[in-house]
């Protein structure tokens, strides 16, 4: 089989489409810049899921016309037009209710409550417990039991409020070489966090299944302070 790779990479390409490809690409890009810089967001982070669906959208009117000499940039900058003024209409109408606002940009999550997970009590509460590890971890976390209240925010941002020094209370260890040692069985008495709820308690030897979440797999509890 004999493949054409001046068909593949190349094509129908001359010099001419080749800057007006250019020219596209550059008015459609500078386009999008203004769309977003007229919605009034700062940065990625800022942005809640409804805002992502937006922005999707106008990749997707912008794509077509930075590479398709069929298609003409005047339909996409129509596109444009009509999704910002859809924003601004449901942005207001949100900003007139609560509620309409939480269907469309969703509720702050509850994840930590009292130095102990949410979500192994609450089967609503869905998080990758790897991710938001890691978003502890930047906060120099070394422990749930630090952590009073951690907040999933609408922005995907997590807002953590710490126990006081003397507050903190024993804890799920998230250093991977310390979590990553789960064991089933208690063989010696001693202080335990639940690897799935965080919930800590003191074990004799034996088999023991959590008391909140009913799930039995433990880790050795750890009761460091915050290092800021």
């Amino acid at each position: 089989m004999n493949l054409n790779w001046n068909e593949i990479f190349v094509g129908e390409l001359d010099v001419s489409y080749v800057i007006e490809i250019f020219l596209r690409t550059i008015l459609m890009f500078i386009m999008v810049l203004v769309i977003l810089r007229l919605s009034g967001k700062k940065g990625v982070r800022q942005l809640s899921l409804f805002e992502v669906a937006i922005i999707i959208a106008l990749g997707s009117a912008a794509g077509d016309p930075m590479f398709n000499k069929d298609t003409p940039i005047l339909p996409s900058l129509l596109v444009f037009a009509v999704i910002i003024t859809v924003y601004r209409i449901i942005t207001y109408f949100a900003s007139k209710s609560e509620k309409f606002e939480d269907v469309i940009e969703g509720e702050p999550l509850y994840v930590i409550e009292d130095g102990q997970f949410v979500l192994g009590v609450k089967n609503d509460h869905t998080f990758a417990k790897d991710e938001f590890f890691a978003e502890m971890r930047q906060e120099s976390i070394e422990h749930v039991g630090q952590v009073k209240t951690a907040i999933l925010e609408t922005t995907g941002n997590i807002s953590f409020y710490f126990f006081r020094n003397e507050e903190v209370l024993f804890g799920l260890p998230i250093l991977p070489k310390v979590y990553e040692k789960k064991i089933n069985t208690i063989e010696k008495e001693d202080i335990y966090a639940c690897t799935y709820c965080g919930y800590s308690v003191f074990l004799k030897k034996s088999v023991k299944n959590c008391e909140r979440c009913q799930r039995n797999e433990w880790v050795k509890a750890i009761k460091t302070l915050r290092l800021t």
